[in-house]
C-alpha cells in the first residue's frame, strides 16, 4: 500500500509549516526533507494543502481508473455530492455525461449510500443501546480514533461509509461491475484499500479535472433529471444532522468540524464525561466541501455551501434499506503511537539544544512542535533534528559571530543608513579610545570617524577596499574597508591598525634620507679629491662617481 500523500524532496524548504499544521504530528523531518510517517498519519491532508513549495502531491491514480475501464469490465463512479461545488453549475446529469465520455459505464451519486447511512444512524438513537454515537462517514475521523483515541473506538458507530454503502448496492445492482469513487477527500484512497473488494479506485476531484482537460471533455450545462435527495446535504457542516430525523429527545444532537475541534470532543469521550449524544464529525472544517482535493480555486465556503444547499431536496431518495447486518463495518485499533521516550532522555535532548531550564523552554513553535518537550521526543523517536529549532539556531550563529567580532584584532564599527553607531567591538574601542562602547550607540558616527568616507559609500554603492588613514586625532594608522549590506541597511566599517607598520615605514624612510644626506656628502669629498688628483686618477674616480650616484638613486626609490 503507497503513502496516499507523496513529497517531492526538491522541493522541501525546511519551513516545517507541515509539521505546524499537522494535528498528530506524523511528519518525519531528516536531512532537511519532510516525509509522512504513514502509521502515525490521518489522512487530514493539512499538509498538502498548507505547504507554501507546492511540496507534497496526492498519489495519482488515474492510471489505476483508466485500466479498470481498459478491463472491459463497466465502471460505475460513485459521485460526491460536494461535485457541484467544485464544478459550478454542474448537475448530475452533465457529469454523467462527462464522465461516460471518459469511458465509464455511467455514474450516480454517493448521496444514495448517504441516505442509507443516515438512516441507520437513526435506527441506532432510537434503539438506545449506545449512550454516545460518533458518526463514522469521515475516514480521516475514523483513523483517528482507531490510531489515538481507542477508549473511544466503542463509540464509533460501525456503519459503512456512504461511499462504502453506495459502492456496495452499485455492485448488488451491476454483478461484475468495478466502482470508483470521485470526490475531494484524499483519505478514501486509503479507505479504498483498507476495506477491499467494495471501492476498486478513489480519485480527486482534481484528478477527475486533469483527466477532463487532458481528454479534451468538458463539463457541459444539462438540466438536472435526477430527483433530488437531502442526503446531498452530507458534505456540508451539520449535513448529516439535517437529514436525519433527530427526533429521539433523550439525545443530544450536535456537529463538530476541524480536526483539532474532534480530537478536544474525543477526549471528552475518552474521559467519561459525555453521555446520550450523538455527534456528526468532520475533519474538515466546514466539512466535506473544505476538502484538501477540492480544486484549488475552489476554496469559497459560503458560495459552495449555498451550492449544496440549494442542490440537495426536502426529501429521501426513494431507495430501498438493506439489514443492519448489511451495512455493519468493524474497525479494530490500530497501533500508531512510538513508545514513550523518558524525561531524562528528554531533559538530555533539551540541554542538547541550550535549555536548562524551564523559562529556556520558549515553546515558540517554529519547529512545528507545541512545546520544546514534544520536540524532544520527536528528536528521540528520529522524527525531527535539534536543528529544526530556530532560537536555538539563532542563538548559536548570533554566539558564532559575536565571537568572531569579539575576538578578531581589526576594529568594526556598525553603523545604520544614518551614519548612526550600532555595534561597536572591543577592538575598535581599544583603537579609539572608547571607554563606554554603550553610550555611543545610536550616536552618529562623527563623533568618532571623519563621515566623509561613508557619504561617498552611500553615493557610489561600491566598497571601499584598504584604503589607508591617519587618525590624526586618535595618533593612528588604519588600512579601513566599507561595505555597503544593502539588505538590511547597515554599513559595516573595518580598520586594521598599521600604526606599527607605518612607523617601521616612516624609519626605513628616514634612514634612506640619511643614507643618501652622507652619500652625497661622499661625492662631493670625492669631486675635491678628482679636482686635485685629476691627472692620476680621473678614469676611476668617475666611476665611482656613478656608482655613488646609483647608490643614491636605489636609495630614493626605496
Amino acid at each position: 500500500m503507497s503513502e496516499c500523500i507523496q513529497f517531492r524532496p526538491a522541493n522541501c524548504k525546511d519551513c516545517h509549516k507541515c509539521i505546524r499544521h499537522c494535528p498528530v504530528k506524523s511528519i518525519r523531518f531528516t536531512n532537511h526533507q519532510a516525509n509522512i510517517d504513514a502509521r502515525a498519519c490521518i489522512l487530514c491532508g493539512n499538509c498538502f494543502v498548507v505547504c507554501p513549495q507546492n511540496a507534497k502531491q496526492i498519489r495519482n491514480d488515474v492510471p489505476a481508473a483508466k485500466a479498470l475501464i481498459a478491463s472491459g469490465a463497466p465502471v460505475y463512479v460513485s459521485l460526491a455530492p460536494s461535485f457541484v461545488a467544485n464544478y459550478a453549475g454542474a448537475t448530475l446529469a452533465s457529469m454523467d455525461a462527462a464522465l461516460r465520455a471518459l469511458g465509464f459505464a455511467g455514474a450516480e451519486e454517493t448521496a444514495l449510500g448517504a441516505t442509507l447511512v443516515k438512516r441507520e444512524y437513526d435506527r441506532m438513537t432510537h434503539d438506545g443501546a449506545h449512550s454516545v454515537i460518533l458518526s463514522s462517514c469521515c475516514h480521516t475521523v475514523n483513523l483517528l480514533v482507531q490510531k489515538y483515541y481507542p477508549a473511544a473506538l466503542p463509540h464509533l458507530a460501525h456503519v459503512l461509509s456512504p461511499m462504502q454503502a453506495h459502492c456496495t448496492a452499485l455492485k448488488q445492482a451491476h454483478p461484475g461491475c468495478k466502482t470508483v469513487f470521485i470526490g475531494p477527500c484524499i483519505s478514501k484512497k486509503d479507505e479504498a484499500e483498507r476495506y477491499p473488494g467494495i471501492v476498486d479506485c478513489a480519485l480527486t476531484f482534481e484528478e477527475l479535472t486533469a483527466w477532463l482537460s487532458e481528454a479534451g471533455v468538458a463539463v457541459a450545462p444539462a438540466p438536472d433529471t435526477a430527483a433530488p435527495g437531502r442526503a446531498r446535504l452530507f458534505p456540508t457542516a451539520g449535513g448529516i444532522l439535517r437529514t436525519m430525523a433527530a427526533d429521539n429527545p433523550d439525545y443530544t444532537y450536535l456537529a463538530v468540524d476541524g480536526v483539532e475541534n474532534c480530537m478536544r470532543v474525543l477526549e471528552d469521550v475518552s474521559e467519561g464525561r459525555l453521555d446520550h449524544c450523538f455527534i456528526e464529525m468532520s475533519a474538515c472544517a466546514g466539512s466535506c466541501i473544505g476538502g484538501p482535493a477540492m480544486d484549488r480555486s475552489r476554496r469559497a465556503p459560503v458560495t459552495e455551501f449555498r451550492a449544496v444547499d440549494r442542490y440537495a431536496g426536502r426529501e429521501d431518495f426513494a431507495v430501498p434499506q438493506p439489514e443492519p447486518a448489511a451495512l455493519e463495518k468493524r474497525m479494530e485499533p490500530i497501533d500508531a503511537r512510538p513508545p514513550a521516550p523518558g524525561g531524562a532522555a528528554i531533559e538530555a535532548v533539551l540541554h542538547e539544544m541550550g535549555k536548562f531550564t524551564p523559562e529556556q523552554e520558549l515553546n515558540c513553535g517554529s519547529c512545528g512542535y507545541d512545546t520544546c518537550r514534544e520536540k524532544a521526543a520527536a528528536v528521540l523517536q528520529g522524527k525531527a533534528e535539534l536543528s529544526m529549532c530556530l532560537p536555538y539556531l539563532a542563538e548559536k550563529a548570533q554566539s558564532f559571530s559575536e565571537s568572531i567580532i569579539r575576538s578578531t584584532p581589526n576594529a568594526i564599527l556598525v553603523l545604520s543608513e544614518t551614519l548612526e553607531i550600532r555595534q561597536l567591538n572591543n577592538a575598535a574601542c581599544h583603537l579609539l579610545g572608547v571607554d563606554d562602547p554603550h553610550a555611543l550607540i545610536g550616536e552618529p558616527v562623527m563623533r568618532l570617524l571623519d563621515p566623509l568616507p561613508f557619504l561617498e559609500l552611500q553615493r557610489s554603492g561600491r566598497a571601499l577596499q584598504q584604503k589607508r588613514l591617519h587618525l590624526a586625532a586618535y595618533k593612528k594608522h588604519v588600512d579601513q574597508t566599507l561595505v555597503l549590506d544593502r539588505a538590511s541597511r547597515l554599513i559595516i566599517c573595518i580598520m586594521r591598525d598599521v600604526t606599527q607598520e607605518e612607523a617601521q615605514r616612516e624609519a626605513r624612510e628616514a634612514l634612506s634620507r640619511t643614507t643618501i644626506e652622507v652619500t652625497d656628502r661622499v661625492i662631493e669629498k670625492q669631486m675635491r679629491t678628482v679636482q686635485e688628483i685629476a691627472s692620476l686618477l680621473g678614469e676611476t674616480t668617475a666611476e665611482t662617481k656613478v656608482a655613488l650616484t646609483r647608490l643614491k638613486e636605489s636609495l630614493r626609490y626605496e
